[in-house]
């Protein structure tokens, strides 16, 4: 792939020996930033899993302290009292079956689901729709669920869900560029606490092999473990 001169020029200034701590990578990163838009910060996680092996498939998710810095619209599938809880959490859309009809005729004006247990026999229906982009609630990540209006809270107040993908590395966001430093450093601690934690019993040896932090344009910086922890 060619690359444009800004990013060349700071492909350039990256140490790829090095690792560096966590704030000096995002201040790099922060520093180096040559686009206009304010960039989202990813953490990259290498994990010591076998992802082909379903008992090793790490799933999780984590709420960050000081949120993804993003308005993220709440749709929640429940009936009676459950519904009225989850309104007043703060869901921006509720509902039943009605709901499940906008969707199949391609309404998808939300970023997460929640649902409580009784619902999934109607949200299931909408699997081949929702799991595509990755919006199928899941207990393993607290979006299926009793208490909904927690649930509700926790994704507006900023909630990075993580799965392991193919190539044993977990990918997810930890804010914005414009954030303080030491806010996406506490969320980026947030979230590797919630892999720690999704730790399979059978994962053998080393678990966390090698973070990276990077930005939307950005380059990718090798961070020391041990500063995030």
């Amino acid at each position: 792939m060619k690359h444009g001169k800004k990013y060349n020029s700071t492909y350039e200034k990256v140490d790829k020996l090095k690792e560096y701590g966590a704030i000096e990578a995002l201040d790099f990163l922060k520093a180096n930033s040559y686009v206009k838009f304010d960039e989202t910060v990813e953490m990259a996680v290498k994990l010591g899993v076998d992802p082909r092996k379903s008992d090793q498939a790490v799933r999780g998710a984590a709420v960050l302290p000081h949120g993804l810095g993003k308005t993220v619209r709440v749709l929640v599938f429940a009936q009676g009292d459950k519904e009225a809880e989850a309104k007043e959490a703060g869901a921006d859309f509720t509902g039943g079956d009605e709901i499940a009809e906008k969707i199949k005729e391609g309404w998808l004006d939300f970023d997460a689901v929640v649902a409580t247990p009784d619902m999934m026999k109607v949200v299931g229906k909408l699997g081949k729709i929702l799991g595509t982009r990755g919006l199928m609630p899941n207990p393993k990540v607290g979006t299926v669920t009793p208490d909904v209006a927690k649930a509700v809270r926790e994704l507006k107040k900023g909630k990075a869900e993580f799965r392991v993908d193919k190539g044993a590395i977990i990918h997810a966001a930890i804010g914005k560029l414009s954030f303080d430093s030491q806010k996406l450093l506490e969320n980026g601690r947030a979230l590797l606490d919630a892999v720690v934690k999704a730790k399979p019993a059978t994962a053998k040896g080393t678990y966390l092999k090698k973070v990276t932090l990077t930005s939307t344009m950005g380059q990718g910086l090798k961070v020391n473990i041990n500063d995030l922890k």
